[in-house]
């Protein structure tokens, strides 16, 4: 998953295989996907987060993301979550439409959030959906 991560990822910084590690130990946190794409998504009580997602830049537009998202929302239902939630970088229109066509709506906004080095600090944009509505 690091690996992917660093491919996929070139701010704020790629995560570390010891953070997949210590989130994957935590109760209610579990990946969905492969070598080209997989979520990170940890499920307490009734919400979902959306920690990250990652494909392989040479298999963007194949439709593993929106594969993905159905999957880890399946999941994530069958573990109780009602609501789900993500932050995504305000510049990042790719998946922004991505979520905003799976029924994500802007909930919120975080300023100056994405330390991107050499440029001015990246927003992030807090999207949620109800999971109880397919």
């Amino acid at each position: 998953m690091a690996a992917l991560h660093r491919m996929a990822f070139a701010y704020p910084r790629p995560w570390r295989a010891e953070e997949f590690t210590d989130l994957l130990a935590q109760p209610g946190t579990f990946a969905i996907g492969d070598s080209a794409s997989f979520a990170l998504v940890r499920v307490l009580f009734d919400e979902a987060e959306l920690l990250t997602i990652a494909t392989d830049p040479d298999r963007r537009r194949e439709g593993l993301a929106r594969a993905r998202m159905d999957a880890w929302q399946g999941r994530a239902r069958e573990m109780g979550a009602q609501r789900a939630f993500l932050e995504v970088a305000a510049d990042n229109e790719a998946a922004i439409a991505l979520y905003s066509g799976m029924g994500y709506q802007r909930a919120g906004l975080r300023r100056g959030y994405y330390q991107v080095p050499g440029k001015s600090a990246v927003d992030a944009v807090i999207m949620t959906r109800d999971l109880t509505q397919r």
